[in-house]
C-alpha cells in the first residue's frame, strides 16, 4: 500500500521508474515454488516456477499449497510418488495427479476442482505453467509445463506462471516423452516446496 501511493503521490518519479517500482513490488509479492525432479532412478535437478499470484492469486495458491504440503500428506506433489505422467515432445509435460498418479485423477484444495480464474496470461513459451483440465472449471492438481509455444491453448487453460530456473531440466523431461504421451522411463517429482 505504502509503496503504490508513493508511485502515485511522488512527482519526480518519471515513468520508468514508476514501471521499475511496480515490476519490484510485483517480483516480490509472487511466490517461487520448486519441482525437484527425478528421471528413471537418477536426480535430475531443480525447476523453479514463479507464480503469478499478481495475476491468477487462487490458481496460483492452490499450486503454491499443493507444492509445498501445507493442506497435508494427501494434497502435496512432494510425496516422492507423484509422477510426470505425460510428456509430449515438443509440446508439454503433465504432472499432479495425486490421487491416482496416472492422470485420471486429482483435487484442489478448495475442494474435487475450481473455476477457471482468467485467461489474461497465455501460452507464449517454453516454461509457462497452465492448469491441466477436462473441460471448462474442472482445475484441480493436475498441471503442465510448456516445452514450446502453445498459443491454440489460450481461453482453454489457466496460465499462472513461467520457469525462472531449471528449464534445462524441463527440457530433459520432455526427452523421455513420445508422441502419445507415455515416458520411456517414469518421471517424478521427489520434492516440491516453496522458495519465497
Amino acid at each position: 500500500y505504502i509503496s503504490r501511493h508513493l508511485l502515485i503521490t511522488s512527482p519526480k518519479m518519471t515513468r520508468s521508474s514508476k514501471a521499475n517500482a511496480i515490476d519490484d513490488e510485483e517480483e516480490s509479492i509472487n511466490p517461487v515454488v520448486f519441482l525437484d525432479i527425478t528421471i528413471g532412478s537418477s536426480p535430475r535437478g531443480r525447476i523453479e516456477i514463479e507464480l503469478r499470484a499478481d495475476v491468477a492469486p487462487i490458481t496460483s495458491e492452490n499450486f503454491r499449497q499443493l507444492a509445498t504440503g501445507e493442506g497435508g500428506p494427501r494434497l502435496y506433489y512432494g510425496t516422492g510418488t507423484c509422477p510426470i505422467h505425460r510428456v509430449i515432445k515438443g509440446f508439454m509435460a503433465q504432472g499432479g495427479d495425486i490421487t491416482n498418479g496416472d492422470g485420471t485423477g486429482g483435487r484442489s484444495i478448495y475442494g474435487e476442482s475450481f473455476k477457471d480464474e482468467n485467461f489474461i496470461l497465455k501460452h507464449t513459451e517454453p516454461g509457462i505453467l497452465s492448469m491441466a483440465n477436462s473441460g471448462p472449471n474442472t482445475n484441480g492438481s493436475q498441471f503442465f509445463l510448456t516445452t514450446s509455444a502453445t498459443p491454440w491453448l489460450d481461453g482453454k487453460h489457466v496460465v499462472f506462471g513461467k520457469v525462472i530456473d531449471g528449464l534445462d531440466v524441463l527440457l530433459s523431461i520432455a526427452q523421455v516423452g513420445s508422441e502419445s504421451g507415455s515416458t520411456r522411463v517414469p518421471v517424478i517429482i521427489s520434492d516440491s516446496g516453496q522458495l519465497r
